[in-house]
């Protein structure tokens, strides 16, 4: 697996900010995004989650500015408060630019059964000194009895090593949520999670196991494409013999070396 060497902990980013945050007066900021969420969820309310981006921010830790922090409000209507249930911090309490989202990789609405839709939010932070982020990924599900959302997935990763959280959206895992971090010794691999669906939309964990794929092994592929076979072979969706579980596109040469799929 491509990957650079193991960064520097975005502590040390952390560290190297302070706890100098940016204010942005609520006047500066634009929409960036502004999604209906009464259709798709058939909700009793006018539900809708609005983005907005404030200016442009110096970020210390690389000397040079970056994209301006962003506010996410999940609400009822545009003058309702925003509800707690869409997370909007990074790391807890926010007292630095890191803990502050910056980007807005992704806000949409998904599918993980029939007639039953998610909230998927991705932000991250800004760059710290060796260009890691932090990304924090969350699913939340609409309750209509008491026409609230309900916030039934989490999870913050790095970026420099690899690391990705994905919500799987075709195929035997779909409306699962896969994510792969570094393993802290030898032999240098991946902690591949899987959490599924349990009653009332929760995630909970159903598979935790140490990657076949290592880090310098040179495959180009991500590291849950890489190991989709082992993800799916241990959940009984996948047999030797059986057509390789691919990713999306550009796997002409599918195989395998030691379990790790390889698509040259």
């Amino acid at each position: 697996m491509l990957t650079s060497k193991l960064s520097v902990s975005l502590c040390l980013g952390l560290a190297l900010l302070g706890s100098g945050g940016i204010a942005t007066g609520a006047a500066d900021q634009k929409v960036i995004s502004s999604i209906d969420l009464k259709t798709p969820f058939g909700a009793r309310s006018d539900w809708r989650i609005i983005t907005k981006q404030g200016p442009e921010a110096y970020n210390p830790a690389v000397d040079d500015k970056e994209p301006g922090a962003i506010s996410l409000c999940l609400s009822k209507a545009p003058e309702a408060t925003c509800d707690p249930a869409l997370r909007t911090s990074l790391a807890g309490a926010p007292s630095d630019l890191f803990d502050h989202p910056h980007f807005l990789d992704t806000v949409q609405v998904v599918w993980a059964r029939a007639n039953e839709p998610l909230l998927w939010v991705e932000t991250a932070s800004l760059n710290s000194t060796d260009g890691n982020q932090l990304k924090l990924s969350e699913a939340l599900a609409y309750r209509r009895v008491s026409d609230s959302f309900e916030r039934v997935y989490e999870k913050v990763v790095g970026h420099n090593n690899n690391e990705e959280v994905r919500f799987v959206t075709s195929g035997p895992l779909k409306g699962d949520i896969i994510s792969v971090e570094p393993t802290s010794n030898a032999p240098f691999g991946f902690w591949v999670t899987l959490n599924a669906q349990s009653a009332g939309q929760a995630y909970r964990q159903v598979l935790r196991y140490r990657s076949a794929t290592r880090y310098g092994d040179g495959n180009p592929l991500a590291v849950i494409d890489s190991e989709m076979p082992n993800i799916e072979s241990r959940l009984g969706a996948w047999k030797t013999g059986q057509r390789l579980p691919l990713p999306a596109s550009g796997c002409a040469k599918p195989h395998l070396v030691k379990t790790e799929l390889w698509c040259s």
